[in-house]
């Protein structure tokens, strides 16, 4: 191994980078396969424990390497989306994180579910043939390694309740209301 390798400039494994938005900061991890990772409220310590956790999970220590042709394009296109610019998201995607029904259901969600629309937990469980898993589903949206760009928040309880989400109730609110389906808060 030369000194290259070492320092991460060739053959690295995961990339990171944290993007700024109105939700505030989102950590964006990505490999050669595509983008495998979005965290949310990625203050320093919520960063290096998601880092930690990607290592454990992928065997390859992350690099911060926010200029990145690996991120490049998921960097421009989570900006766009925050500016109201970008209503799909068009990324390779490594969903090396995510396995079985919660990756069938995921990614169902991310082909089936549009910008500015909301699906119940229950049809979404119909939509990827388990009627009656609900919860299930719901259990998916709590594992989501691509929060935003693949759109949990517009999952929401079949009575008209917004659901939980992962990145808290506010986050899935202002989520929502940049696309149109809640309105803005008046303060």
């Amino acid at each position: 191994m030369n000194s290259d390798e070492r320092d991460g400039r060739q053959d690295v494994g995961v990339v990171w980078a944290v993007v700024g938005t109105d939700i505030g900061p989102l950590l964006l991890a990505a490999t050669r396969d595509g983008l495998v990772n979005v965290v949310f409220h990625a203050t320093d310590a919520v960063r290096d424990k998601a880092l930690d956790r990607l290592a454990s999970r992928l065997g390859t220590e992350p690099v911060h390497a926010p200029g990145s042709p690996l991120l490049a394009e998921a960097i421009r296109q989570v900006e766009a989306y925050f500016r109201g610019a970008r209503h799909a998201f068009d990324l390779p995607l490594d969903w090396s994180l995510i396995s079985g029904f919660n990756r069938q259901v995921l990614r169902e969600l991310a082909s089936g579910v549009p910008y500015g629309s909301v699906v119940g937990y229950g049809d979404l469980a119909d939509r990827v043939g388990q009627p009656g898993a609900a919860q299930a589903v719901g259990a998916a949206m709590g594992a989501n390694p691509l929060p935003v760009v693949v759109p949990c928040h517009r999952v929401v309880e079949s009575g008209g309740g917004i659901g939980g989400f992962g990145g808290g109730l506010e986050t899935k609110r202002k989520l929502l209301a940049l696309e149109g389906v809640l309105p803005e808060p008046l303060f």
